[in-house]
């Protein structure tokens, strides 16, 4: 084999190792804003969907890395079954409690479909809801036996809806749903 055809199969297979390495990396603020929300980037840390107000004055939308790790879970890009298992929105800019205290919500978090295939979304949740002193496998074992009893369980734990604030102009945008232009 000649030394010109051995340097080509040697850069050939450098160059196949540097695309595989980059190519497999999922950085929050590449991913375009329609996956963003229920991502994790390689570093571990969730991706987030923010809005900020643009030069032209309009609302636009951005994905950002938080700095919440998610432990034994990287790359991980939520699937379209998971995200409409879970009643969850990827165009919603920021997360709340409050979707505990909507009877349909719940009921589809944890469905199996939601709680026993997708554990990105439910640990998230699990999380959300810990924060409110409740235990969401008690809540969704509740919720599956007796929907009407879980809500009274849930108010009777201390959680509560939070307040509704009034809505400014300001506030609609925060909660605004993010277009989900084309990744293509």
């Amino acid at each position: 084999m000649s030394s010109s055809i051995k340097f080509s199969l040697v850069l050939f297979f450098a160059c196949s190792l540097f695309l595989q390495g980059t190519l497999g990396e999922i950085i929050c603020e590449e991913l375009p804003t329609n996956v963003c929300s229920f991502s994790i980037a390689s570093s571990g840390k969730r991706c987030l969907l923010e809005n900020y107000a643009g030069k032209d004055g309009k609302v636009k939308y951005q994905c950002r890395t938080s700095d919440v790790v998610v432990e034994r879970m990287a790359e991980h890009i939520e699937t379209d079954e998971c995200v409409s298992a879970c009643g969850v929105d990827r165009n919603a800019v920021g997360i709340s409690s409050d979707a505990f205290f909507e009877p349909p919500f719940a009921a589809k978090l944890c469905s199996p479909a939601c709680y026993q295939n997708c554990p990105n979304i439910i640990d998230l949740y699990f999380n959300l809801a810990a924060g409110e002193g409740v235990y969401l496998p008690s809540l969704c074992e509740t919720q599956r036996s007796n929907p009407r009893r879980a809500m009274i369980e849930l108010l009777s734990n201390g959680a509560a809806p939070g307040p509704v604030a009034p809505q400014s102009a300001e506030n609609l945008v925060a909660d605004a749903p993010a277009s989900a232009p084309s990744p293509f």
